[in-house]
């Protein structure tokens, strides 16, 4: 049974999910609505993105002394009015810093979050709870980008904004009456907890959330085209595969908690970036089959969100001296990858290849990330398999 006190962060997961996700469906109608092109709408998801990465290091560093239930109301406060700007924003410009802004809270709000449910979870199952609060992210995409998508088309993209405000509003909220008052760790200070960066295992660990889960995206930025060119799906059968991926990743999130209890963080990862490679070759040589993508599609959103427990167990494993500040690390990797991964599977097609070559592109990334995490094995021997609260700091009940 899932504890009371995890579900505010899966709700926080939840709007952040929606905000940022539902921006690919609703594109269209943001340009029209602020009179530019398309492609210039399309940098309001490079602001947020930008803004996840400045954000996660930038905002945990500075709270890295207050306790984390606060921080992490601090955080949906400012998620809330950033996203309540966007919806107010009367042009372009001013939609561009809103996004930028909106995007500041979302790793760090996950960094935080990281930290909280390991300290809220039983021993041996700490993975687990942090899935929780991935389970809002996943949701997001199959119940929040759907409805924010028909939203945006038939009624109004303003309104899809004010929801997500509203979102945020209510995590605030349910954060100050259901999750306990967490006694922050002692902090060096800012200049201190930057020592972390010293140690290689943390570069690693970042080069492998990147690199690894580039392939994904790297997948995931031209899935729509690939379906519609080479699977000869319908245009308007994309939004049920794009539910289909959002099941899996809902499932996924939920098995790689499980698999990051089992196993120490670097060998679950090791597995699920093996078979991210192998999904990802497959979804090339079998894009022609529409039964084949079908399942591909769930399984490879599957096991693209597996990896988020797992990773942020090894963030915060190689960062105990600063380690909300190396949490909030996996969400600046993972938009890290999201860019690099668009712009490198990208390149074929600008070379006039064929829908299918961006696949190669994606499982030459995610096999990098094995090399990497096999590296960082080859390193030093991992931690003991389950993730227990050693030293746990007191926990309050909410006041």
């Amino acid at each position: 049974m899932i504890k009371k006190s995890l579900l505010p962060l899966a709700l926080g997961g939840f709007g952040i999910g929606m905000t940022e996700f539902v921006m690919m469906g609703i594109l269209p109608d943001i340009a029209g609505g602020l009179d530019i092109t398309i492609p210039q709408a399309g940098y309001l998801i490079t602001a947020y993105a930008l803004g996840v990465v400045v954000g996660a290091p930038t905002l945990v560093s500075l709270v890295a002394k207050r306790p984390p239930r606060t921080v992490l109301i601090w955080f949906m406060l400012m998620f809330t009015v950033f996203n309540a700007l966007s919806a107010l924003a009367p042009n372009f410009s001013l939609m561009l810093v809103s996004r930028f802004l909106a995007g500041l809270p979302h790793g760090a709000f996950f960094g935080v979050g990281a930290v909280v449910a390991s300290r809220l979870a039983d021993d041996g199952k700490v993975a687990a709870a942090m899935a929780t609060m991935f389970t809002g992210l996943t949701l997001a995409n199959v119940i929040g980008v759907p409805l924010g998508t028909w939203l945006g088309h038939n009624v109004s993209w303003r309104l899809v904004f004010l929801i997500v405000a509203v979102i945020g509003l209510l995590t605030a909220i349910s954060l100050k009456q259901w999750v306990p008052v967490i006694e922050v760790r002692p902090s060096a200070g800012f200049r201190k907890d930057l020592a972390i960066f010293r140690k290689p295992r943390l570069w690693m660990a970042l080069a492998i959330t990147s690199i690894g889960t580039g392939g994904f995206f790297a997948w995931f930025s031209y899935i729509a085209p690939l379906l519609t060119e080479l699977s000869r799906f319908a245009p308007g059968q994309i939004p049920m595969i794009m539910t289909i991926v959002g099941v899996g990743m809902t499932v996924g999130v939920v098995a790689g908690g499980r698999l990051a209890d089992r196993f120490a963080p670097i060998h679950a990862i090791v597995i699920l970036l093996t078979t991210m490679t192998a999904l990802l070759l497959m979804n090339g040589l079998f894009a022609t089959s529409q039964t084949a993508m079908l399942v591909l599609a769930f399984a490879t959103g599957a096991n693209a969100l597996a990896m988020g427990p797992p990773i942020q167990m090894l963030l915060i494993d190689h960062s105990r001296e600063a380690e909300m500040l190396g949490s909030s690390l996996g969400q600046s990797g993972f938009n890290i990858g999201n860019a690099m991964g668009a712009f490198l599977g990208g390149i074929p097609l600008t070379l006039g290849l064929s829908y299918a070559a961006p696949q190669w592109v994606a499982a030459g990334l995610a096999l990098t990330g094995v090399m990497l995490a096999l590296a960082m094995l080859a390193m030093g021997r991992p931690r003991a398999p389950q993730l227990r609260r050693a030293n746990p700091v007191p926990v309050r009940e909410p006041v």
